[in-house]
Order: structure tokens, then C-alpha cells, then sequence
């Protein structure tokens, strides 16, 4: 699967969307799909090689084994045996069976009783169990041939019991037990060395097939991936605002499912986005001219009020009343339609900063007695001196005349305002005395034309003052905060770059 190419961004957006540089991750998807590929490859090798080396390893042993046991049993059958038993005769038979032993020379020994023959030095063998040997005279009616397999100091040996039987007459075909036991041992060196080597090369077979399983599991793990990267890259550049994003679809397994979905969904969003985009921008252009369109008959309604209050007291008591009562909606309206006229300038990006080195105690004082706040019943300014900072004293005013006005409409006072600065970073507080804020509405209190009536018991600004400040504090570089105080009282807190 292949990303498609992207043709633009959506209004608003000029950067070009870069996928996030991630760390490999030590147990990434890729890494444990070649660990399983590789495990895969390893028990099955290791399955395969068990199997031929037990396979193997019975087979030889067997053919070696069963060539045994018949030529020792025809050598044994062969032999004449008279009794009593002649220790030198029957040396000397023991010698000609060693020498005819297959598929090697055997070492042959003979038990009778107490008397004990060997084709070796050595009359008896420490190779030969107790197991045997009871095997072997297990029943004078009927003794039984028998084999075992031995290992001894490291070597393994082949030992063999056939029970010797006893004919009058080399013709007669009657046999009867003698009581004589004859045994032959052999080593197995060669068997061994040949399964070790089975084994050698089994071990390094395996090697070289693990290797080749790296291949396979390197290429999965790429056709696994591709895709999944891709949609990554996709996601994030989704998430960054270019929602025509599209992955382009290749084959018809899970993955091309999972990328089908993912441009399905990428689609709707796509055009659920644009709709809301589209009854935005509808919204800001309706509430923008429509405050250009107040602003006119607004105008000449202040001048008509103004002196419509000049002549109040000449008029009687209800008519005043009325007269008074206009002219004070009329200038909440005249408010807020330079609020919302502001509002739509924040909305279009159309509003510009003009900073300048100013005294940020100095503008503050100017706005408290330019709206005459001075008087220290209502506001009590704390004013470091000397702070030069860069600001646009026309937004920062209205900055400290909004949160001002907000705590002595909404609050009690006296109302502290307090400018210092912290580092380069200039702060300006103020707080009231009145009953705080509800902590349920905290998380709104800058929201447009949110009123908190829970919590103040007053309420008759527009809702949009908080979020004016907020909008011009964020001009500015810098942050609005608003809390509780632990003594009561609500503040409000503001920091901006010096």
C-alpha cells in the first residue's frame, strides 16, 4: 500500500505535515515477527532432527544389532557340545567364533556352572549384567537367548546370551539344555561414531536453515509493516489538519480492509469537518455584520439617549424612569456590540498587536483612573515601580479593565491588583473578596458569553469580557488563569513575556 498524494491543507493551515521520527522499539512488531519466524524455524528444525537422529539411531543399532544375534546364534547352534564340558575344547571353540563374528570380531565367553572360558585373557566380563545372564538360565526347560545393549567408561557395547543345547549325536534333531551359557560382547565405536556424525550434521544443517529462515521472516515483517507505517503516516497526517489523506488500497487481504476503513472513515471526517468549518465561518460573517450593521443606528441612539438623560430631571417620575432606563440598555448594547465586533476580529485573525516599551505600573494607574477606580474603598492597586515591559497598552488595558470590572461587579470589595514580575515574565493579579468561584464553573469562566449565575449573585455583563481578555492575554504571548483564593475571593492571575 502506497500513500496517495496530497494536493493542499484545509484553510487555516500552511505547514507541511512531517511524520513523527519514532525510536525502533527493541520489541517492536518487526522484531517479534522474525523471532517467531525464526522460533518456527528452530522447533521445526530441532523436530526434524530429533526424529531422523532417533530414526537413524535405531536403524543402525538394529542392523548391527540383528546381524549380531543371528550369526552368533548359528555359531552357537553349530557347536557340538559333550559333556562334561572340556575347558580346553571348548577354548578352542570360543576362538573360532570370535574370529567368525559379524559384522566384527567378537570377544566370546562361556559360563558352566563354576568353570569359566574365555577367547581373551580375561575368563570372565564386566560388561555383561546380572539381567542377562538371569535371562539367559531363566527356566532349564526352556532357556532363552537374549541381548543387551551396555555402556561402560564411556563405550558402548553389544552383549549377547544364547543358551548352549546338548545332542547325543551330532544327526540327533532332539536338543536338551546343557546348563552351558556362551556370551558375546562387542563394541559399538563405530555405530556411535556414525550417529554423532548424523548428529554433526543435523546441527549444522540447522544453522544454515535458520539463516535461510531470516529471509522469509525479513520479508513478512516488511509486507507486514509497509502497510501499518503507512497508516501511521496517514494518522498523523491526519491528525495535523490535511484531512484529504488517503491510502492507496492493494490487494484484498485484512490490511487492505483495515486501509478501506481507514479511507472511509477519513472521508466522512473530511466532510463532517468541512460543514463545520463551512457554518463557522457562516456564524463569525453573520455576527460580524451584523455588529457592523448596529453600529450606525447604535450611534445616533447614544447621542439620542445622552441628551434624552440631560433632560431626565425635567420630566416626571415614570417618564425619567423609562428615559433612564433606555439610555443605560442602550449603552450595554452599544457594549456588546463592540465586544462581538471584537470577538470577530480574534476569529479572523484580523487582530494585530501594537507592542511598545511602556511602565506596566503606569498603565495600570491610568486605567484606574481613566473608568475612576481610585478609590481605595473599591481597588486597592500593589504596584512594583520601574517594570519596563513590551506591550500594546491599548489591549492591555482592556486586559485589567475587564478582570477589574469582573471582580467588582461579580465580587465584593476591596479589589487588589498586583503587578511584579518573576524572572521575565511580568504578573498582574486581581482579586476580590466575594465568595469565589464554583469550582464546577472554573473550567469555563473564559467560555463566550458563559455567566456564571451559581456562583455570582449578580450578573449583567455580556458573558464576553473574560473572553476578550482572554484572547488578548494570548496576543500578548501569555497566559489568564483563574482560581480561588484559600481566604476567599476569586483571582485571577496573568503572566505575559516581559
Amino acid at each position: 500500500m502506497k500513500l496517495r498524494g496530497i494536493t493542499g491543507f484545509p484553510s487555516g493551515s500552511r505547514r507541511r505535515a512531517r511524520a513523527p521520527r519514532l525510536r525502533p522499539h527493541p520489541f517492536g512488531l518487526r522484531t517479534r515477527l522474525v523471532l517467531a519466524f525464526l522460533l518456527v524455524a528452530a522447533v521445526g528444525c530441532g523436530t526434524t532432527a530429533a526424529l531422523t537422529y532417533r530414526a537413524a539411531r535405531n536403524a543402525i543399532l538394529e542392523q548391527t544389532q540383528n546381524t549380531a544375534v543371528s550369526a552368533f546364534r548359528e555359531q552357537v547352534d553349530a557347536l557340538y557340545v559333550t559333556l562334561p564340558v572340556d575347558p580346553d575344547s571348548l577354548r578352542t571353540d570360543l576362538l573360532r567364533i570370535a574370529r567368525q563374528g559379524k559384522p566384527r570380531p567378537w570377544r566370546v565367553y562361556a559360563e558352566y556352572g563354576t568353570v569359566r572360558v574365555s577367547s581373551t585373557d580375561r575368563p570372565a566380563s564386566s560388561v555383561i549384567t546380572p539381567e542377562l545372564r538371569a535371562r539367559a538360565r531363566a527356566g532349564d526347560a526352556s532357556p532363552h537367548a537374549g541381548f543387551q545393549r551396555v555402556v561402560k567408561g564411556g563405550t558402548p557395547y553389544l552383549t549377547i546370551a544364547v543358551p548352549a543345547v546338548f545332542r547325543s549325536h551330532p544327526t540327533e534333531g532332539t536338543a536338551r539344555p546343557t546348563g552351558l551359557v556362551l556370551y558375546a560382547v562387542m563394541e559399538l565405536n563405530e555405530e556411535e561414531a556414525n550417529v554423532e556424525a548424523m548428529v554433526t550434521a543435523a546441527r549444522d544443517g540447522a544453522l544454515p536453515a535458520l539463516a535461510v529462515a531470516l529471509v522469509p521472516a525479513l520479508l513478512a515483517a516488511r509486507g507486514v509493516l509497509r502497510p501499518v507505517r503507512e497508516l501511521r503516516h496517514a494518522a498523523h497526517s491526519m491528525g495535523q489538519g490535511r484531512l484529504d489523506t488517503r491510502i492507496h488500497i492493494k490487494g484484498g487481504d485484512e490490511l487492505s480492509d483495515l486501509a478501506r476503513t481507514f479511507n472511509e472513515s477519513a472521508a466522512r471526517l473530511e466532510r463532517s469537518v468541512t460543514e463545520l468549518r463551512e457554518a463557522e465561518a457562516r456564524a463569525r460573517r453573520f455576527a460580524s455584520d451584523v455588529s457592523h450593521e448596529l453600529r450606525t443606528p447604535l450611534a445616533g441612539m447614544l447621542a439620542v439617549t445622552e441628551v434624552l438623560d440631560e433632560d431626565a430631571g425635567s420630566l416626571d417620575g415614570d417618564t425619567a424612569r423609562a428615559v433612564r432606563l433606555i439610555s443605560a440598555e442602550t449603552g450595554k448594547l452599544a457594549v456588546l456590540v463592540e465586544d462581538l465586533m471584537e470577538i470577530s476580529r480574534f476569529d479572523a485573525r484580523a487582530a494585530e498587536l501594537h507592542t511598545d516599551e511602556v511602565d506596566a505600573a503606569d498603565c495600570v494607574r491610568k486605567t484606574l483612573q481613566h473608568r475612576r477606580w481610585n478609590d481605595p474603598a473599591r481597588v486597592v492597586p500593589l504596584l512594583t515601580e520601574g517594570i519596563r515591559a513590551r506591550l500594546d497598552p491599548r489591549r492591555f488595558d482592556v486586559v485589567v479593565a475587564n478582570l477589574v470590572g469582573n471582580a467588582l461587579r461579580h465580587g465584593e470589595a476591596p479589589v487588589t491588583v498586583r503587578l511584579y514580575a518573576e524572572g521575565d515574565v511580568l504578573v498582574t493579579e486581581v482579586s476580590d473578596r466575594g465568595p469565589g468561584i464554583d469550582p464546577e464553573v472554573l473550567p469555563h469562566v473564559f467560555d463566550r458569553f458563559y455567566k456564571a449565575d451559581r456562583a455570582r449573585t449578580r450578573s449583567a455583563g455580556s458573558g464576553l469580557g473574560l473572553a476578550i481578555t482572554l484572547e488578548n492575554v494570548r496576543l500578548h504571548g501569555g497566559t489568564v488563569t483563574a482560581a480561588n483564593r484559600p481566604e476567599g475571593g476569586a483571582v485571577f492571575t496573568v503572566r505575559t513575556p516581559l
